[in-house]
């Protein structure tokens, strides 16, 4: 089949949903790739990088419209650009289709087929056309970025001869996908960053990024914020006040605030207020990328950034993947090009648009005349919600018999395998030599001693794979040094020899692994 992407008709919008890479795979799927002249120059594509990729220029849109069978692009088409599609094509793009229901009612009449990328399940084996979450991760990078921009001092802290610079600290409000690429870039810049979730399972996925999770005296569970699909669910009125009440805690003391807390289809929360704004120092900033649906901070105009009276500069824009247009059109194209695989099972150039598939189902909003949208749930939830059941408490009795019970099953098995231990031995001993029993003994003794000594090292001091090199090492000291005794010049050297490379193993083990371990702590 063929298929086409025209030129981004929005302006400002310089991002392209075929890259000549991208168009390379779609070829070996066994499909004709089509381009409209000039369409990816904005993101750094030339018509001759096209050309070479075995890519069709088209010269005009109208052209290549009538003549793709299948169009892929970036932004929900207009009007204009709708009634081009006609029966037996496939549109894939972004489409909002709970807000664009005219023209999906429209095109489904048509007979045409669409398919919105925002609309792909958030399930493990759709994650390589998860649209949504490549945008926002570039989209959370650019932020802090954007910050950093509008910023007037360093994020980290610097002590130079000219004086002491201290760090920036940075509030990231929402840990989806977007602000987990914004915790990173922030804290890889040096900048002390707090993140704040209404998912406390997220915790140890900010702590493991460098930053410190802000959480909530509160008697409810925080918990309560998950929900399926990977978002996170509207909170309660009690909860969302004392979620204020502590960023106005935190609002005289941070410089930059990046807010990504958006649920698709919906209004964004306003959780940065007027009066939180006032409370921060004149050059602090605030990034909202949820303007596009009304901001997280009260005082967000959508594209657009403005300075406060008390010197807070307040970053708007609703297109930051736009303003990396050759990484967003790259992962894009690539969403794009997975979907079309999945589309093509085959690999033979022939859709087969499977309903009966959780991704194409899900994504799919028109199909043979009908309004498809809203999908059934997946088969498959993105996420699994567990309730935790709190453990019964035991009263003190019932705690005595359980300890009682395990001890006495401990000490059962340490007489069992002494008992068995030693029969072995003596059944060893009444047929082996005397000379073979002494090293036998050294060799058991070096065993027990070296197990020991392992099992009472921390766990989080060694991996799995160190913990059996240690162990055999330290068999190997423990019998050396019994073998020290020996009258034997030779023996004892090679004992010596054996406590300490076996010595330098052991430490340089621990020396490595601390150095390992110092890698993930911030200084």
């Amino acid at each position: 089949m063929k298929i086409g992407t025209p030129k981004e008709v929005l302006k400002g919008e310089n991002r392209v949903a075929m890259t000549p890479e991208s168009a390379t795979q779609l070829q070996k799927l066994g499909h004709e790739c089509l381009i409209e002249a000039g369409a990816g120059a904005a993101a750094g594509f030339t018509d001759d990088a096209y050309e070479a990729a075995g890519v069709t220029v088209v010269k005009t849109a109208g052209a290549l419209w009538k003549e793709a069978e299948v169009i892929a692009k970036v932004r929900v088409p207009t009007d204009a650009e709708a009634k081009r599609l006609k029966k037996g094509q496939t549109l894939i793009s972004f489409f909002a289709p709970a807000e664009n229901e005219l023209q999906m009612a429209d095109l489904a009449k048509k007979g045409a087929t669409v398919v919105a990328m925002e609309m792909v399940p958030r399930i493990s084996r759709a994650q390589k056309m998860d649209a949504l979450s490549s945008m926002a991760n570039i989209a959370g990078y650019r932020a802090v970025i954007e910050a950093g921009n509008n910023f007037g001092r360093f994020f980290t802290g610097q002590v130079t001869a000219a004086g002491k610079v201290p760090p920036a600290k940075v509030l990231v409000i929402g840990a989806g996908v977007a602000g987990l690429a914004a915790i990173g870039t922030s804290t890889s810049l040096g900048a002390i960053t707090y993140a704040f979730d209404v998912r406390p399972e997220v915790a140890e996925q900010i702590e493991s990024m460098g930053a410190e999770f802000v959480f909530l005296d509160f008697d409810e569970e925080q918990a309560d914020g998950a929900a399926t699909g990977g978002y996170a669910a509207p909170s309660s009125p009690e909860f969302r006040e004392k979620q204020l009440e502590k960023f106005r805690e935190m609002a005289p003391d941070i410089d930059i605030v990046i807010c990504t807390a958006l649920i698709p289809n919906r209004a964004a929360p306003v959780l940065w207020t007027k009066d939180m704004v006032e409370m921060m120092k004149p050059g602090s900033v605030i990034v909202d990328l949820a303007a596009e649906r009304g901001g997280n901070c009260e005082l967000t105009k959508a594209d657009e950034k403005i300075v406060t009276d008390n010197g807070v500069t307040i970053v708007g824009y609703t297109d930051f993947p736009s303003r990396m247009a050759t990484q967003s059109s790259t992962l894009y194209a690539t969403n794009i090009r997975h979907m079309m695989t999945d589309l093509t099972p085959e690999k033979d150039g022939v859709i087969n648009h499977n309903m009966e598939d959780d991704v194409i189902r899900g994504a799919t909003v028109t199909h043979d005349g009908e309004v498809t949208f809203p999908p059934p749930p997946p088969k498959v939830q993105a996420i699994a919600a567990v309730k935790k059941e709190k453990p019964k408490e035991l009263t003190p009795e019932e705690k005595k018999a359980q300890e009682a019970a395990a001890f006495k099953a401990q000490t059962k098995q340490q007489v069992t395998l002494i008992t068995v231990g030693a029969v072995l031995l003596l059944a060893v001993g009444l047929v082996a030599p005397a000379s073979f029993m002494q090293h036998f003994i050294v060799f058991v003794l070096s065993v027990f001693v070296g197990f020991q000594v392992i099992w009472n090292v921390s766990h989080s001091l060694h991996t799995p794979l160190m913990a059996v090199t240690n162990a055999i090492s330290s068999i190997i000291i423990v019998g050396a040094l019994l073998q020290m005794g020996s009258s034997s010049f030779l023996v004892v050297l090679l004992a010596a020899l054996s406590v300490f490379m076996a010595g330098i193993n052991i430490f340089g083990g621990f020396l490595v692994t601390r150095r390992m371990l110092a890698m993930f702590q911030k200084s």
